[in-house]
């Protein structure tokens, strides 16, 4: 399939979605009695095709890099059509003119209704046609040696959006056969780049070793090809490396930590304050006297339940939780809690059970000691005792602690019978902190409910 097809499909679906919207709202214009073509009705129509154009453009939904990846398209749909409800809502809301309600609500539903239609429409079709093949880059590999071997093996893997056409090298130094071609030797490469239309060139020389990299590099750019040098920092540091740059020197780092950037920071940390504030003053606000009624008719003892635990960057900082277990001794304060656990009470085991004991932990997201999602908190003696085993243990608290976590939304919660339960959970808090962003924490959250009312086997 050529070019001109996929464009074709590129338009299709952006005439759809912009068709769906006017079917949709004079279907359900003419549906109303006191609607009619009004003045107010006229001037919404304009606006909201306006504001469709406008938030499709910002997101560049149909643009190439979107359109051809289909978690990425439908991630932007979803992006669009919540700026598109609050556009619509707002402008509801200053008009001078009287709008219907239940024509707004029923039409703002419309099309998201049609708008997922149409996003089922373009699943089935990429069943049968490779989108991503539009997107697909051209690659070649300058130098055949074991760097060059290990980079095209790299990029093999990643099939759906690069092919790898071949190396360049000097005959006189090749001594097997390969996998991929020997395409010719090195300076028969810009040349063959530039009629391929290839779109990377990575290089395992360096221009150093090499004078005539400067010219092919400039030359490259010039045509709009990016070249790329593999340098191997394996050959001292024996692991996979991320790339800082300090102004315009490079600095490498064991990981990547999208939260060490001051832009992650302040939006992790206002979607924290939003959130917890929402919960403490819409839910807490009433729920927190009635589970401390029933906590004190069940057991003696105080409402809540404190205990130091490590925060981020070994800082000591205290969890609050509402106890669910009967006043403990001092030599049982960290013994973690078990199944059919004698200690607990009867309206601590309901607590436990529906993750209610965890909620006074958002006065702790307040207070700026925890995250909403984060790695869960261990007790100082579980991490004395894992730390001294398990590789990389203290690597989570490089973040802050969170009420949930990735670990728990796939099944690491409650407790560790067993050496390999911490190290899965360690693997997914570190997975966490290096692949962070924002719609990752949406979507814990969203899991974290979804099992709290599916029901969790390992919260007792």
């Amino acid at each position: 399939m050529n070019k001109k097809h996929y464009s074709a499909f590129q338009f299709l679906f952006s005439f759809l979605d912009l068709a769906a919207l006017n079917i949709a709202f004079i279907l359900y214009l003419f549906s109303y009695a006191d609607a009619g073509l009004s003045r107010a009705y006229v001037l919404l129509f304009v606006v909201m095709n306006v504001v469709w154009i406008a938030v499709c453009t910002f997101f560049s939904m149909y643009g190439q890099r979107s359109f051809f990846k289909a978690e990425l398209f439908i991630r932007n749909t979803a992006k669009a059509y919540l700026l598109f409800l609050q556009a619509a809502i707002i402008y509801a809301f200053f008009s001078k003119y009287p709008l219907s309600r239940s024509f707004l609500t029923t039409f703002l539903l419309g099309f998201g209704g049609i708008l997922l239609l149409t996003r089922l429409l373009y699943i089935w079709i990429s069943r049968y046609v490779n989108f991503e093949e539009q997107y697909l880059r051209k690659v070649v590999i300058l130098g055949y040696n074991d760097i060059g071997k290990r980079v095209a093996t790299m990029l093999s893997e990643d099939t759906r959006s690069r092919a790898i056409l071949g190396y360049f090298e000097d005959y006189n130094r090749v001594e097997e056969l390969s996998v991929y071609p020997i395409l010719g030797n090195l300076r028969e490469c810009l040349d063959y780049a530039i009629a391929n239309e290839v779109s990377e060139i990575y290089s395992t020389l360096l221009p150093r070793d090499n004078e005539y990299l400067y010219e092919l590099a400039e030359t490259a750019e010039d045509n709009f090809i990016r070249v790329r040098f593999v340098l191997d920092y394996n050959l001292f540091i024996n692991r996979n490396m991320h790339v800082d740059f300090l102004e315009d020197v490079p600095v490498l780092s064991l990981r990547r930590e999208p939260l060490t950037e001051l832009g992650n920071k302040i939006k992790k940390r206002a979607f924290d304050l939003v959130f917890s504030l929402m919960v403490i003053i819409f839910l807490l606000s009433w729920l927190v006297p009635l589970i401390a009624l029933f906590i004190r008719l069940d057991s003696k003892g105080p409402i809540f339940f404190t205990q130091n635990r490590l925060g981020r960057d070994k800082k000591i900082i205290k969890v609050f939780k509402f106890r669910s277990m009967k006043v403990a001794e001092k030599d049982t304060e960290y013994k973690q809690a078990t199944k059919d656990d004698d200690r607990v009470t009867k309206v601590g085991r309901f607590l436990r059970k529906t993750s209610l004991d965890e909620l006074p932990q958002f006065f702790n997201v307040l207070l700026g000691t925890m995250s909403i999602c984060g790695p869960r908190p261990h007790p100082l003696k579980m991490n004395d005792t894992y730390r001294m085993v398990i590789n990389k243990y203290m690597i989570r608290h490089f973040l802050k602690p969170g009420i949930t976590g990735w670990a728990q939304v796939n099944g690491y919660r409650g407790e560790t019978k067993e050496l390999k339960d911490v190290q899965g959970r360690i693997e997914h808090d570190i997975w966490y902190m290096e692949n962070w962003n924002f719609w990752l924490d949406v979507k814990i959250i969203f899991l974290t409910v979804y099992n709290i009312i599916k029901g969790e086997e390992n919260a007792y």
